[in-house]
């Protein structure tokens, strides 16, 4: 069985986008306005292809769907989640995702509840993370009369920075950010502002107004808990967040480091060179440590982000 799947990570040009993932990265892309990586993706939008091994040419969902031994035969019907780096050379809408049961009946979709690793940005660089509203009634008659200022809570960021997003949160990435985003594997954005901008054809993106209402929580929403920080021989590994939906850890890696493995991994390097059982990675590789791993061999000088369900 194939211990490793490496990705070929899909680009998608979007209105606020620019060409720092292709800079910081050094991607051979050509296209302009690349806002988004797929860059560990089974989605029916955005379905990555493996580039190695036996496996070589197929789809990330075809692997998921026939080979179930090597994710531990996962009871999940779809691959469960997610990874994407944006660029955000603007900014994005401000917007919501639903949950799992709002996402299902609505969308035939998983909901989407995510995170945010800021790997670079600007130094006024903020993000939009929850809104001030009391009650659900203050929170509609706000948006309705589009009090965006007053509503929307805004925070300044800087790299090295951990956001947990769950469903219902109102957020928005702002212009010169980077950032790797773990997510479930869902492609619904209900879109509540758009600052009033237009395509190249003078068109407005849709809003989704009344979906956003249903969906948008009035608890107020804190940041990721405190991390955890675990130092082990040559390896300084820091988990942000352990959730029903995913785990997500950095890995800093310099030299030798061993562990056990019993189930599926995530990889994206954010810097650096090295091996992985055997394996070389560099800087922009995106793959997937399969369950046919009993252990995990890393060396070199390395920072990943690491997740699994």
């Amino acid at each position: 069985m194939q211990e490793i799947l490496m990705l070929d990570p899909i680009f998608v040009s979007r209105l606020w986008g620019g060409e720092r993932i292709k800079e910081h990265f050094g991607y051979q892309i050509q296209d302009s306005n690349i806002g988004e990586c797929w860059a560990i993706s089974a989605h029916k939008n955005g379905d990555c292809k493996i580039k190695n091994g036996l496996l070589k040419g197929n789809t990330l969902s075809s692997v998921y769907s026939e080979h179930r031994e090597l994710f531990g035969n996962s009871k999940d019907p779809v691959f469960p989640l997610l990874t994407k780096i944006i660029d955000a050379s603007d900014d994005l809408s401000i917007q919501v995702h639903p949950d799992d049961e709002f996402a299902k009946e609505v969308e035939n979709d998983l909901g989407k509840t995510e995170c945010w690793y800021i790997i670079d940005c600007n130094d006024d660089a903020r993000i939009v993370y929850g809104h001030n509203a009391g009650t659900r009634e203050e929170l509609n008659q706000m948006l309705d009369n589009g009090e965006w200022e007053s509503l929307m809570n805004s925070i300044p960021i800087k790299p090295g920075d951990f956001f947990y997003v769950p469903a219902g949160t109102v957020h928005a990435i702002c212009k010169g950010t980077l950032i790797l985003e773990t997510q479930q594997s869902s492609d619904t954005t209900y879109r509540i502002y758009d600052y009033d901008r237009v395509d190249e054809n003078g068109i407005k993106r849709q809003l989704h107004f009344d979906k956003a209402k249903s969906v948008i929580s009035v608890d107020k929403t804190e940041k990721s808990p405190n991390p955890t920080t675990f130092v082990q021989e040559n390896c300084v590994r820091t988990v942000y967040v352990a959730s029903e939906f995913f785990t997500v850890e950095k890995w800093i890696i310099d030299g030798p480091f061993n562990m056990e493995s019993s189930n599926y991994k995530l990889f994206s390097v954010l810097n650096g060179t090295g091996t992985i059982n055997g394996s070389e990675i560099s800087k922009g590789d995106h793959f997937i440590l399969t369950s046919a791993a009993s252990s995990i061999e890393l060396d070199g000088n390395l920072e990943l982000i690491v997740s699994f369900v």
